[in-house]
């Protein structure tokens, strides 16, 4: 997804309302019950792929690196719509409920509180970018990345991680 989309969705709700109802009609989105269990082993595999991101990147294989930034995000991601009953199985699906869910809502005191600290405006176009950067780390044949900006990558990730798991405590 590029900037202009995000921008799009987030100044949007009756689009992303639309994006959510066809997500769960043709079953990449899911309602369930919250489930603690899921949303442990999420941030567990959070954390484990951004130790997997350390390790790698040392090896210069920034590739990888960029990949498990983002697969890093993504499972935080997973276990924080958990947090509201969503499963999900495609990427915009789960950013359509993080925008829904936690973007800058009018929602009970609780809810409020955990928005402050959560979801500014750079971390959704963080998750956006950090999944475009992954494809091409993924699918692309260049193997040369710049270790400054995967070094930048990791850092964002780990933030972006820890802030997660700042509104699941």
């Amino acid at each position: 997804m590029k900037e202009y989309d995000i921008q799009r969705l987030i100044n949007n709700p009756e689009m992303v309302e639309e994006k959510l109802n066809e997500f769960i009609r043709d079953k990449s989105l899911f309602k369930q019950e919250v489930d603690k269990e899921e949303i442990r082993g999420h941030l567990l595999k959070s954390e484990h792929n951004l130790r997997f991101v350390a390790e790698i990147a040392s090896k210069k294989f920034f590739d990888w690196a960029i990949t498990g930034c983002y697969y890093s995000c993504y499972h935080a991601a997973l276990a924080l719509i958990q947090t509201k009953s969503y499963t999900s199985k495609n990427h915009l699906a789960t950013l359509c409920v993080i925008i829904k869910e936690f973007y800058k809502k009018e929602l009970s005191k609780e809810d409020i509180e955990i928005l402050s600290k959560f979801l500014d405006y750079e971390d959704v176009l963080f998750y956006v970018e950090s999944k475009n950067k992954r494809e091409n780390a993924t699918y692309s044949t260049k193997t040369l990345f710049d270790k400054k900006e995967v070094e930048m990558l990791r850092i964002q990730a780990t933030m972006f991680v820890n802030k997660i798991k700042e509104i699941l405590e």
